[in-house]
């Protein structure tokens, strides 16, 4: 199949040297037509088909590959954004070092590479305390070759697809955490949310507190129930913010419950009805289970 090859590629090399006409100083001068391509038989490389489990494992991961821009880099810093489950391409060239940077405070768990005999893989750190920065420094001893790395951390883990190439080689390789963003941005917010008002408009004479609170004592017990007429609202301890939040379910007159509808606001739960009784109930083996009850006396209202 290779002389196949071969024989096809000489045989229209020499077809296209052929269709030249000769000059009147006899020197050849080019054919104005462009001469056809030719074709190459890629039979000289066949192998086994691949399974469809191989196809779709493949596929998959050329989709998960992020691939260095222009855009973003940062000097000589490639730039990525985080997500779990992509592959961040790496290239290194031998001679040369890359250096994989860590999150600042990140602590390393361990390095895994798929080719130990023909990459040299170490780590360093820079930094001190909260500013101290782990580096995963790698460098191939030839070209052409491919392996790929994991990282694990305390706080997620990287995977990382490394070529190398004859002399250009990235000098370093680093994330941006958008999730972490989104956490840092949202605990900002949480002390203006926590001191505005769970609703606009409410008079205090217009409320009322004609609400028991009865049942188990678990530590997200509400202190208080209260209403305007139109709305309920149940107030939590601070204590609801760090563990997990009961649903809410309305008790008919049978007995029978119904999960209702509500909207969290701060230590709030606020429903757009009023009911006669609910239940806050958590837990499988265990569950506790707090009961609202609505007291018969409408006109009790309490300024607290």
């Amino acid at each position: 199949m290779k002389d196949f090859a071969l024989i096809s590629l000489f045989a229209g090399a020499a077809a296209g040297i052929a269709s030249v006409p000769p000059a009147p100083n006899g020197h050849a001068v080019a054919s104005p037509a462009k001469p056809k391509p030719v074709a190459i038989r890629t039979a000289c490389h066949w192998r086994p088909s691949m399974s469809p489990a191989e196809w779709r494992v493949g596929a998959a991961n050329r989709a998960a590959t992020l691939e260095s821009t222009a855009a973003s880099s940062i000097n000589a810093v490639q730039v990525y954004p985080f997500a779990d489950g992509a592959v961040y391409h790496l290239l290194a060239a031998p001679g040369q070092v890359t250096d994989i940077a860590l999150q600042p405070g990140e602590a390393l768990g361990a390095v895994a590479a798929g080719d130990t005999a023909r990459w040299v893989i170490g780590d360093t750190s820079s930094g001190s305390g909260d500013s101290k920065r782990t580096h995963v420094l790698v460098k191939p001893v030839g070209s052409g070759l491919s392996t790929n790395i994991v990282i694990t951390t305390d706080r997620r883990t990287y995977h990382l697809a490394l070529t190398s190439a004859d002399h250009v080689a990235m000098v370093a390789l680093s994330w941006t955490y958008p999730q972490d963003a989104l956490i840092a941005f949202k605990a900002a917010q949480e002390p203006a949310v926590a001191t505005q008002p769970v609703a606009s408009g409410l008079q205090l004479d217009q409320l009322h507190f004609n609400y028991v609170i009865s049942g188990d004592q678990p530590t997200w017990r509400p202190l208080r129930a209260f209403d305007d007429g139109r709305q309920i609202f149940v107030e939590f301890p601070p204590s609801l913010a760090v563990g997990e939040a009961p649903p809410l379910f309305l008790v008919d007159a049978k007995g029978n419950t119904e999960l209702v509808n509500y909207r969290v606001h701060g230590r709030f739960y606020v429903v757009d009805r009023l009911f006669d009784a609910a239940e806050l109930r958590l837990g499988l083996k265990h569950q506790d289970v707090v009961r609202i009850t609505r007291v018969a006396d409408d006109d009790q209202r309490r300024a607290s």
